[in-house]
């Protein structure tokens, strides 16, 4: 089995090329900086961060390319893919990267502008339906459910 899941911050923006042919392909090639654990001598100088290349084809190459940017933490979940190619002077020269499978993002819009701060929704209803309270946030990073509701919640 060859599966990756990787949880990380993009490097750069995506470089976005798209193939030749009748049916043109987005082929989205990016580089996720992955923490590591720390060690256990706590060396202040030791990388701390794995940097793995990246590459989405087709429809997840159009989503990196529309939506993803320096920065923006993603989940990805892939297959490791090797090869090899001769370089002008010719060496060989070989790679390993990560091809997507699914990709999603790993934090809100308003965590990554907010450094983290989740007290800014812009999903909350701005104003409470009938004579009913408003939510508001708890502090924790989740709306307080309002007194009286006497629906069942959509949980089975």
């Amino acid at each position: 089995m060859n599966k990756v899941i990787l949880c990380g911050r993009l490097t750069r923006d995506p470089e976005v090329r798209y193939s030749q042919g009748a049916e043109p392909m987005a082929i989205a090639r990016y580089t996720l900086a992955v923490d590591r654990r720390r060690s256990r001598n706590n060396d202040q100088n030791e990388q701390t961060a794995d940097f793995i290349s990246i590459v989405a084809f087709g429809r997840n190459g159009e989503f990196a390319e529309k939506y993803l940017k320096k920065g923006t933490k993603m989940l990805i979940t892939g297959r490791i893919q090797t090869g090899s190619y001769t370089n002008k002077e010719g060496v060989k020269v070989y790679t390993t990267e990560v091809v997507v499978e699914e990709q999603e993002f790993a934090e809100s819009k308003n965590s990554a502008s907010n450094g983290g701060n989740y007290s800014n929704y812009d999903n909350a209803p701005s104003a409470p339906a009938g004579n009913e309270p408003a939510p508001t946030a708890a502090g924790d990073g989740f709306m307080n459910i309002p007194d009286g509701i006497e629906e069942e919640l959509p949980f089975n």
